[in-house]
């Protein structure tokens, strides 16, 4: 495993995450110590949520709801190359958290890079995929912080054990490479040395993160290599819808799937899913849950294909 860090400047760092249940417990001001900004806080629960999806066996189901069905696509799209020689096909996986789907990816024989641009992401990803010694190695009290629709103490304080599996311990490792990058996604993989670099882009949960997400099209149809295919799953959260202070432009599922169409990507209809039911870090034992109707899409850039750049 390795970590390839690209530096970049952001006016205002925004989580790759889609969130609910805010916990009300925030750190207040003790003699000597600083107050810790509520949105900080925010961030770690986040974090520690995100451990749970990803990395431990109570996430389990979540994942299969979400990164199931990405990962069977990718296996259908590449069934005729056995995993023992999928090293030379390479995977981009942007808004990639804790690394887990990445990961996973890489589990089946693809080379695959993660891309995430929050901190406190990037510093619980780069621990439990480089630092982490056996399964179940640590515990961690995610909903603590939460005192709304709990049902018993039990649950509230509960432990989840991290990680369910060791990364370290990763098939195919002489075959196909995993990293992690550090950055904007626009500004890292916009730049011209990633040009038709990427035979595969899989987003999870990723689109509406953008301000606006022509840009991001814009990007990935550059990154991507003729032939290549962008699978993608999750709703239409715009991120940045009602911010004060930032500038955002919010599509309707339709509007998007047509404007990914004019930039040139072609849809395979056959693999359009509209209504997935599907939970993001949720709580499994609280009254409260939360369920999205995420659609999934598979396109692919065509070959010989010029593209339309329309952002601007």
């Amino acid at each position: 495993m390795h970590s390839r860090s690209t530096s970049h400047a952001h006016p205002q760092e925004h989580e790759h995450g889609h969130e609910h249940d805010h916990g009300g417990v925030f750190a207040r001001r003790a003699a000597g110590r600083p107050l810790v900004e509520d949105h900080h806080m925010e961030k770690l629960y986040s974090t520690l949520k995100q451990f749970v999806r990803d990395w431990s066996a109570e996430g389990r189901e979540e994942r299969e709801q979400t990164y199931g069905p990405l990962l069977n696509a990718l296996e259908r799209e590449f069934a005729h190359v056995k995993p023992e020689s999928r090293g030379a096909i390479r995977v981009l996986v942007p808004g990639a958290g804790l690394g887990r789907l990445a990961f996973d990816i890489c589990c089946r024989g693809f080379s695959s890079q993660g891309n995430e641009f929050s901190y406190f992401m990037l510093l619980a990803s780069n621990y439990v995929l480089n630092k982490t010694e056996r399964v179940s190695q640590h515990a961690i009290y995610p909903f603590v912080h939460q005192f709304s629709n709990v049902v018993k103490e039990e649950d509230q304080v509960r432990a989840v054990r991290i990680p369910d599996i060791l990364p370290s311990q990763m098939p195919f490792a002489d075959t196909a490479e995993f990293s992690m990058t550090a950055g904007d996604f626009i500004e890292v993989y916009g730049a011209e040395d990633e040009k038709g670099r990427w035979d595969a882009i899989v987003t999870c949960f990723f689109m509406d993160t953008a301000k606006n997400v022509l840009a991001y099209l814009d990007t990935m149809w550059s990154a991507m290599k003729p032939g290549a295919v962008w699978i993608n799953l999750g709703p239409l959260l715009w991120h940045f819808d009602s911010v004060q202070g930032e500038s955002s432009v919010e599509f309707t599922r339709e509007e998007f799937m047509a404007l990914a169409e004019k930039i040139g990507f072609v849809w395979d209809g056959e693999q359009f899913q509209e209504c997935i039911p599907v939970s993001y870090t949720s709580n499994s034992r609280s009254m409260l849950q939360y369920t999205y109707r995420a659609f999934m899409t598979v396109a692919h850039k065509p070959n010989q294909a010029a593209g339309n750049t329309i952002a601007n």
